[in-house]
């Protein structure tokens, strides 16, 4: 075995590699953190996506959720997080001029919005909640409830199954949001089609599935979009994503820990030595092979490219991760290869000249889309949707939701365009497996894709979006979309899957194993000196630096 250079070795420079180099360099460990980009920061980056638009848009990830308020503090970052007032817009698809808005500001007006949308298809409620604004508002009470028992875990050791119930301390909660498929309770406790469409995309994102699926993996694609800080609030970050990663860069950094760019992994080997390509800067033109050696090594990659850099690709000699049920029916544990993950949905960005009218009158298109703009998104339509797409069709009409960025947080443009009225918007599009696309074809369909997403935006203003389009410096449209196998391009994501994976429960079942400290934190692999530090981690996921601070636990519990 060769002898290490240093205490860890982090394969990848996205925000939870960072995280994890920032600990683990602050605790005195030497740490050389190896990014392939000529950049940090993976998904959560900011950029100039147009020509001559002087806009630094969330090119990737976009909003803040899980990352813990624990760890800003504890890595001194200086971040501001802004708070939407507006939760979500959601027009009536068969009446587009009505909308439902929810406005934490004034609950009053939330409750006449429930009013306006009507009582929608005949419905009883059998936990006897009335109407579905007071069902809404049940309803996220037992997710508030959830996420003050389970929360605070996600940077502790885990808990088991049954501690984790304890926590929780209520079986008819624990029973409809863990244990049985959440599509049920939806339709139980609501009764308009457009009320259990809001409430459902929480399980939908990112995750392609039915409700109703008895792997529940809407269950916990829910669970870990209404958990975060203990509110579930989805926030701005004040100067776009790339402030997140800049300040954990800066954190590693400060720690000295060190950071380098330009570097592709293309081994990994079980005793901690790594292999990389290193290219020069652009006077140089050069690459040269490298390599590092760690007592131990963290994997900020998808599981099933930590795999592949181990040369084991075969059941007799799989990596063993662990995170979580598969609903592929591949074993986690490690008796199966990881199977290819598979990411289900189409991004596109757009600069907009001022913002749509739309059809609904009584709401205003700043708090329209001040929140979560959802568009298409009814219960059955979101279901329709999964089926069509599972057929090899791209549904006839797609579900999206919208974000705009600049409404609350103007700085990410210019003062002469914020001036202009001009606004960012994020459209993530479901149902979109990368099941689709090839090399061949990836063209083709990111065209398709993004003229669905186009229709389905009209479908519910009052103008078609192309009316509002910017232009470039060069006179073209300033949309930009990104299919499943742009963002594996981009961000080496398998299938596009923007979890590295099934997302798993943040807890261990009762009988796993938590003989070591990795198994206890859920950073395990099949190898004692290589640990899991991405989202492909349990409890990862999302821009949450959860993963890489619960590696770096790991290493300094097992020292």
């Amino acid at each position: 075995m060769a002898h290490p250079t240093h205490d860890v070795v982090i394969v990848g420079g996205g925000h939870n590699g960072l995280v994890a180099a920032a600990y683990l360099a602050k605790a005195g460990r030497s740490v050389i953190l190896l990014e392939r980009d000529d950049h940090l920061g993976g998904a959560a980056v900011s950029a100039d996506a147009f020509d001559g638009v002087d806009a630094r848009l969330s090119r990737y990830s976009y909003l803040v959720s899980l990352l813990p308020k624990r760890i800003i503090d504890e890595l001194g970052l200086d971040l501001r997080l802004a708070r939407r007032r507006y939760s979500s817009y959601t027009p009536n698809p068969a009446d587009a001029s009505v909308g439902l808005l929810v406005d934490h500001g004034d609950p009053g007006a939330t409750r006449a919005s429930f009013d306006r949308i009507g009582a929608g298809p005949v419905g009883t409620s059998p936990v006897g909640t009335g109407t579905d604004a007071a069902a809404w508002d049940a309803f996220y009470r037992d997710t508030a409830h959830l996420a003050a028992a389970i929360f605070p875990t996600m940077t502790e050791p885990l808990p088991t199954r049954s501690e984790a119930r304890r926590l929780l301390g209520d079986d008819s909660v624990w029973e409809q949001f863990i244990e049985r498929p959440i599509g049920e309770s939806i339709r139980n406790r609501f009764s308009h089609d457009l009320v259990r469409g809001v409430v459902a995309t929480d399980g939908l994102i990112g995750t392609f599935t039915s409700t109703d699926a008895a792997t529940l993996d809407a269950n916990r694609c829910l669970l870990y979009h209404v958990i975060g800080n203990g509110t579930g609030d989805w926030d701005v970050p004040i100067g776009g994503i790339g402030a997140v990663s800049g300040e954990l860069e800066k954190a590693a950094r400060d720690a000295g820990a060190h950071l380098v760019t330009g570097a592709e992994v293309i081994s990994v080997s079980p005793d901690g030595e790594v292999h990389y390509r290193h290219r020069g800067d652009a006077q140089e033109r050069s690459v040269d092979s490298r390599s590092v050696v760690g007592r131990r090594v963290l994997a900020n990659v998808a599981p099933w490219v930590l795999q592949g850099l181990l040369g084991e690709t075969g059941p007799e000699t799989s990596v063993s991760v662990s995170n979580g049920s598969d609903p592929n029916g591949n074993d986690p544990n490690g008796t199966d290869p990881i199977a290819r993950p598979e990411g289900a949905q189409v991004k596109v960005n757009l600069m907009l000249t001022r913002l749509p009218r739309l059809r609904d009158a009584s709401v205003s298109p700043e708090a329209a889309f001040g929140g979560t703009f959802h568009i298409n998104e009814t219960l059955s339509q979101l279901e329709v949707a999964y089926e069509e797409a599972t057929h090899g069709t791209i549904p006839a009409v797609l579900p999206c939701e919208i974000y705009c960025h600049s409404l609350t947080d103007p700085s990410i443009l210019s003062p002469e365009l914020a001036a202009s009225g001009a606004h960012t918007l994020t459209v993530f599009a479901l149902h979109s497996p990368s099941r689709w696309l090839t090399e061949e074809n990836n063209d083709s369909y990111r065209g398709r894709l993004q003229a669905a997403v186009l229709a389905s935006l009209d479908s519910v203003l009052a103008e078609p979006i192309e009316n509002v389009l910017m232009t470039d410096a060069a006179g073209r449209p300033c949309i930009e979309t990104k299919t499943t196998l742009d963002l594996e391009h981009a961000l080496a994501m398998p299938g596009g899957n923007i979890f590295h994976g099934p997302l798993s429960w943040p807890f261990l079942e009762d009988d796993d194993p938590q003989r070591t400290a990795a198994e206890r934190w859920g950073v395990a692999t099949g190898h004692p000196r290589i640990y899991v530090c991405g989202a492909g981690a349990r409890r990862g996921g999302g821009v949450s630096g959860i993963g890489g601070h619960n590696a770096a636990m790991a290493v300094l519990e097992g020292d």
